[in-house]
């Protein structure tokens, strides 16, 4: 057994610790898996289960039952704090390796005592194929210890839905294949929910070479997911695009004008089902040079519509503009200001948008209102470059929140 433990570079002191935490598990009930009680230990009168939400079979609560009535006025009186319930109750993801799982911390959640019970809601949904271990602790109940025994846990998994990978990347903007050399990001959208965590190990940034792009990416824990987990915003390293800056200097920028790249997202990358992708995305571009120069709306090309319809509204830009922004950044209003209420859509790589009114169009004068903060596909705004960092004092050329773009339906 010490054979199969040991592994380069481990300390004693975390060997110490796995052999400590086996030997405490190999003693531990499992009330899920129906073991004969042992003739000197009773089995215990607390049980787990696991309440799949009616709705949402991804949505699981955790009870254990089996209070007295001591245990549960006491609870009921003390104004617990999390961890005190975490200690008593706590929920784990196993990651399927011993050591990894060792030192695992609780998962997060919401707790409460009803009728008896012991409640535990995740804060998250839990993942199909990931097993979870549930611990509960009755020696750490209120009252006399000696008379709680020892430390009761269920493991619980999800069943796959699917056997089959149908999750495919679904779209990438920017959709061009010429992009600048200072692009600022990507929008990688997904035809299901994805798993999140360790994602960078899934993209890559390959050269003409097909080999990899060093770091090419911002690498943060709070990964930009929508609330759906179908779209990443995945962020090129601001460091290897803003002049004389360390890393820009150190090892070069991420994309280089006159070349071409393939953004590469691995097949193996699982979504919410715990499937792999359907198939490799790969999306391959050539970089032109940079672009400082911030969005001009004075440069945009309005084609209105014909009164009493409900054609679109069409704004052309000489450039690519940043997907998601152009769609929630640009408004319609009446001349009073009432909002126009109708869909946006962005096409022609970006550069063409329109807005197609729930309502006929109503005869009068209107306005496109512009929020500042839209940005191109180099992160440029309205009135400032990149470039320009918020520390530098240089004033902004338009100081206005919005731009205000007039037209009328005649």
């Amino acid at each position: 057994m010490t054979r199969a433990l040991r592994r380069p570079g481990m300390t004693v002191v975390r060997l110490a610790a796995v052999v400590a935490t086996l030997v405490a598990l190999a003693d531990v009930p499992n009330v899920y898996a129906a073991a004969p009680a042992s003739s000197r230990e009773p089995l215990s009168r607390f049980s787990i289960r696991w309440v799949p939400n009616a709705k949402e079979s991804n949505k699981v609560t955790v009870e254990v039952s089996g209070l007295d009535k001591t245990s549960e006025s006491e609870l009921g009186k003390a104004n617990r704090t999390p961890e005190q319930w975490q200690r008593l109750l706590s929920v784990y993801a196993e990651q399927g390796d011993l050591f990894a799982d060792v030192g695992l911390p609780a998962m997060l959640g919401s707790y409460r005592l009803e009728n008896g019970t012991v409640r535990f809601e995740p804060q998250f949904a839990l993942d199909p194929g990931v097993h979870y271990r549930a611990m509960f602790h009755p020696e750490l109940l209120p009252g006399e210890r000696e008379r709680r025994g020892k430390p009761v846990t269920s493991v619980f998994q999800l069943p796959r839905g699917r056997t089959t990978p149908t999750t495919v990347v679904s779209q990438v903007y920017p959709s061009g294949d010429v992009l600048p050399e200072n692009l600022l990001k990507f929008y990688v959208h997904f035809s299901a929910p994805m798993k999140g965590g360790h994602i960078y190990e899934h993209i890559h940034l390959r050269n003409a070479a097909s080999q990899d792009v060093e770091l090419p990416f911002l690498e943060i824990d709070e990964e930009l997911w929508n609330p759906s987990m179908t779209r990443l915003t995945l962020f090129i390293d601001p460091g290897r695009i803003k002049c004389e800056v360390k890393p820009l200097e150190d090892i070069g920028p991420a994309l280089e004008a006159g070349k071409r790249y393939t953004l590469v997202i691995d097949r193996q990358w699982e979504d919410g089902a715990g499937l792999p992708l359907k198939e490799t995305f790969q999306k391959s571009f050539k970089v032109s040079p940079p672009d400082r120069e911030p969005p001009d709306p004075r440069h945009w090309k309005l084609h209105l519509p014909e009164r009493a319809s409900t054609k679109p509204l069409v704004i052309s830009f000489p450039d690519s503009m940043d997907h998601a922004l152009a769609q929630r950044m640009i408004r319609v209003v009446t001349a009073p200001g009432e909002l126009v209420a109708g869909q946006t859509a962005l096409e022609d790589q970006e550069r063409r948008w329109s807005f197609t009114p729930a309502q006929p169009w109503k005869t009068g004068p209107h306005t496109v209102l512009v929020q500042t903060t839209i940005e191109d596909l180099a992160g440029n705004n309205i009135g400032k470059a990149f470039e320009v960092d918020l520390f530098d004092g240089v004033q902004r050329r338009l100081t206005n929140s919005t731009v205000r773009l007039p037209f009328e339906i005649k």
